[in-house]
């Protein structure tokens, strides 16, 4: 489980792409500000083509479930504030922030690629265990 906020570093998506020829696999590079790199896969490529649309400003058209978190936060008067990722066993995690009225709520144990996809979407910071920048540099 994810732990306290000096755990965590900022980062920023760097570059978006796919793994194969043919776009079934995605890959989102995230560049911590001290600039080590940590590449995530092993996600589907059609996320992978939402997050570069929604970087490159295009949010018309957002998928169902997008849309239904968008719907559900507008109704609740929430705001996502933060996307945290983690690594929970052998698979990345997210947990999502919201700030609303009430307080801050937290989703707990998300798809990393969905949740970075919500956070390109919104234009919400990310931020990303540092163990996770350490393991990629001893690969």
């Amino acid at each position: 489980m994810p732990g306290h906020e000096d755990e965590y570093v900022s980062a920023r998506i760097s570059y978006v792409g796919f793994v194969d020829q043919v776009g079934l696999e995605g890959v989102v590079i995230l560049k911590a500000e001290d600039g080590r790199e940590f590449p995530m896969r092993a996600f589907s490529g059609e996320v992978a083509r939402h997050i570069s649309r929604f970087q490159e400003g295009d949010k018309g058209a957002i998928p169902t479930i997008y849309n239904l978190v968008e719907e559900i936060a507008a109704m609740a008067d929430l705001m996502l504030t933060e996307v945290r990722v983690y690594q929970s066993g052998t698979v990345l995690r997210a947990n999502l922030y919201f700030q609303g009225r009430k307080g801050e709520i937290v989703l707990r144990n998300y798809r990393a690629s969905d949740s970075i996809a919500l956070a390109s979407y919104y234009d919400t910071p990310i931020k990303v265990r540092k163990s996770l920048f350490e393991e990629a540099l001893e690969h």
